[in-house]
């Protein structure tokens, strides 16, 4: 950039900051910068358009423009050239405006008299707030200097638009971050809960935009950049061990660190006039732009990595780090882009509720959420953007809704349906000691899953018989390196202590699919979810395998000890699974290691194969577990963790109700113990379906142990198997509606 357009563009940019920093309301300060703007780059005009809602621009400030358009003139997202830039998020320049497809004559701004137009985007983190316009009448294409002049100067405007400099009593002017906001996302763990937010990565506040010393600021984002690849290339020593994708990735993390082009833009920014922190997050925002537009998933990815490290280099610069010096709320709703299961049980039950602007419902932050039992909201998109330290939210973990500085009238509403919940879990509560048993006088016991050590507090005061499903993986996950035998013996152990007597199935490493180790080599499939994971990974390493059952067998210390082996898809995988556990069982013996009292061997019915299995597989496991969500998913030819198609099929449906009667009637035909595990067991109308086909043994999470034994209680399952009976003979499709019709008549407790 030549010298004098440099010295032109910090000029701006100064006289730009003391305009900001000069008394006044929202409108006059944007009144004096389009007025200093259209001066400073000898233009006729400009202007500035902000969103007055996600799909409206409206003309806030002008220089040349008629005045009386003011806050009149709006334009669609997309509807002329204004609507255009906004729209793509990239500048837009025509020394002939009227020529330009898509223009659009806005008559009540008599901007006829003029040719040239140039317009850049004012967004912020990939966050579009509004456009920036400058006007000429000559024809004229503007300068690739006067462009990127044009962009820093909207950048800053950005970055105090964040601030709300700009706030006043007109509605396009109010601040960011103020107004009430809705979020839909989806359900990852039911119930409703209300507090204030808690950042997981506050975000980085940047008051010094401007530099005036643009040598000493190259030279500060130089040792900013400089501490930032030493600690990456740290990660890199550290990752050593691991497998070659993670390896894969750290690298191109790192390479995006050490990029010369990245570099040489923040030095140009600086040049240009703007702050150090102000340059990296102009990259960044810029960043953003390009990358959203790009359809390769892969690329997309790489956003997260260039995100991750600005702010990384924006704390470092800033000093400010993830310790902000707030302090948690009471009431703390967590709100993240996403979270690992480790850092969300560090916060443990100080928790309300959790936001995320990703993950999904099998994810690990997920399962950890639902053993805290608070209300989980997950695909919240940019959330984190609009979310600050201490708003007020509330979460409908059950609908996947989220409100963000919520107005009182919904406020009212939601405490009234958390109140209506507090007054059912009371009711639940006298429950607790009572038998889960139907008006017909039929029994269903109701089994827990658990996965961590706090959820066992949660057995005795849920009222479940015991633990259903104790997921035996998150240990291998919430860790960087393979637990140790001794580690896994004095967990197991704890957890039987914890039981207090009652039941517990430990259901062997459940890895593969969305569940990777980080020290796990893995291969690349092209459908993880019907790959190479679970039971079948343990038939082919079986070191791991073996370690695990050693120490199940162990902690047993002579007691009973439930073992049951995942995603089993034919009866030859168990057989040879339950021989590997014989083996153990014998040579724990040679080493003169008490053994079980009692040895049960089960296997969790997963996939459609093993409901046709040959009858000697159903007499020879001790006891079967239909894992109800991973059976779905196949049965319906339809992933459970794919946002566009699991909310396609139903439990209700009376095919899978079907295939469930189908395993009903084998395992009663062989004399053995059936169970369902999974989501639909804790929703209290498809739990009485189940219960009504004639399973006994349901497991679920905590919470919904109450809410079912409600229902169960209330009903006839005598009744249900007929409207099922009734159904199937009609030909009904989904079962949904009559259940919930003969729920409603019944009678309330």
């Amino acid at each position: 950039m030549p010298e004098r357009l440099e010295t032109q563009s910090r000029r701006l940019l100064r006289r730009l900051r003391d305009t900001l920093a000069e008394p006044g309301e929202g409108q006059e300060r944007l009144d004096r910068i389009v007025k200093l703007i259209a001066a400073s780059m000898q233009t006729d005009v400009c202007s500035i358009y902000l969103f007055r809602d996600a799909e409206t621009l409206e003309l806030c400030a002008t220089r040349g423009l008629k005045r009386g358009a003011v806050h009149k003139t709006r334009l669609k997202l997309g509807e002329g050239l204004v609507g255009r830039v906004a729209r793509s998020g990239k500048p837009l320049n025509a020394a002939d405006a009227p020529a330009q497809r898509g223009f659009r004559y806005m008559p009540e701004t008599g901007e006829e008299r003029f040719s040239s137009f140039l317009g850049v985007p004012i967004q912020r983190l990939g966050e579009q707030l509004g456009v920036l316009v400058v006007q000429s009448k000559n024809a004229r294409s503007y300068s690739d200097d006067e462009i990127y002049a044009l962009e820093v100067v909207a950048m800053v405007l950005a970055e105090m638009t964040e601030l709300g400099a700009f706030a006043g009593a007109d509605s396009a002017l109010t601040p960011l971050h103020k107004n009430p906001v809705t979020f839909r996302g989806n359900s990852g763990q039911e119930g409703t809960a209300e507090g204030q937010v808690w950042l997981h990565e506050p975000r980085v506040v940047i008051t010094n935009l401007v530099n005036d010393d643009p040598e000493a600021e190259v030279e500060r984002l130089r040792q900013g950049v400089s501490q930032l690849r030493v600690s990456v290339d740290e990660l890199m020593r550290a990752a050593t061990t691991a497998d070659k994708e993670y390896r894969e990735v750290l690298e191109a993390y790192r390479m995006f660190a050490h990029s010369r082009g990245w570099m040489k833009r923040m030095e140009h920014s600086i040049e240009s006039g703007l702050s150090a922190e102000a340059a990296v997050e102009k990259e960044q925002s810029e960043a953003r732009a390009r990358l959203q537009l790009v359809p390769d998933p892969y690329l997309r990815d790489r956003l997260h990595d260039l995100d991750d490290l600005a702010n990384r280099l924006l704390r470092i610069l800033t000093g400010q780090g993830r310790e902000t010096g707030a302090e948690m709320p009471d009431r703390a709703i967590l709100v993240a882009r996403s979270i690992g299961p480790a850092e969300l049980l560090d916060y443990g039950r100080r928790l309300r509720g959790v936001v995320l602007e990703e993950g999904s419902i099998g994810s690990h932050a997920a399962i950890v959420a639902r053993a805290l039992a608070i209300p989980l909201v997950v695909q919240a998109e940019r959330i984190t953007t609009e979310a600050l330290n201490g708003d007020s939210i509330i979460v409908d973990g059950t609908a996947g809704i989220v409100h963000l500085r919520p107005d009182e009238s919904v406020a009212v509403a939601f405490r009234d349906k958390i109140a209506m919940e507090t007054q059912a879990l009371a009711r639940f509560a006298e429950l607790r000691e009572m038998p889960a048993q139907a008006r017909c006088g039929t029994r269903v016991a109701l089994h827990m899953n658990a996965g961590i050590m706090a959820d066992l507090p949660s057995l005795q005061g849920s009222g479940a018989e015991g633990v259903g499903l104790f997921r035996t993986e998150l240990q291998f996950l919430l860790r960087n390196n393979m637990p140790r035998r001794s580690e896994l013996v004095a967990l197991y152990t704890r957890v039987s202590e914890a039981a207090g007597g009652k039941r517990v199935a430990f259901r062997t490493l459940d890895i593969g699919s969305d569940k990777v180790m980080p020290y796990m080599r893995r291969p690349i499939e092209p459908n993880p979810a019907m790959g190479w994971r679970a039971v079948r990974i343990g038939l082919d390493r079986t070191g791991v395998m073996r370690m695990q059952l050693q120490a199940l067998i162990r902690a047993a210390r002579g007691g009973p000890l439930a073992v049951m082996f995942p995603l089993v898809s034919e009866m030859g995988e168990f057989i040879a699974a339950r021989d590997i556990l014989m083996r153990e069982i014998e040579r724990e013996r040679h080493l003169g290691h008490p053994l079980p009292s009692k040895l049960e061997i089960g296997a969790m019915l997963e996939t459609p194969s093993l409901a046709f299995a040959p009858d000697n597989f159903f007499r020879a496991v001790d006891f079967i577990s239909i894992g109800g969500n991973d059976l779905k998913q196949f049965f319906f030819a339809a992933d459970r963790e794919n946002e566009l198609v699991r909310r396609r099929y139903d439990t209700l449906a009376l095919s899978f109700l079907t295939l469930v009667q189908n395993i009903v009637d084998r395992c009663a035909e062989a004399g053995t113990p059936l169970s369902f595990c999974g989501e639909d067991a804790g929703r209290p109308v498809d739990a009485l379906a189940l219960a009504g086909l004639g399973l006994r043994t349901l497991s679920m999470r905590p919470a919904s142990v109450g809410p079912v034994k409600d229902l169960i209680r209330r009903a006839d399952l005598a009744e249900v198997a007929g409207i099922i009976a009734t159904a199937r003979r009609q030909g009904v499709e989904n079962l949904r509606p009559r259940l919930l019709s003969y729920v409603d008549g019944l009678p309330r407790a």
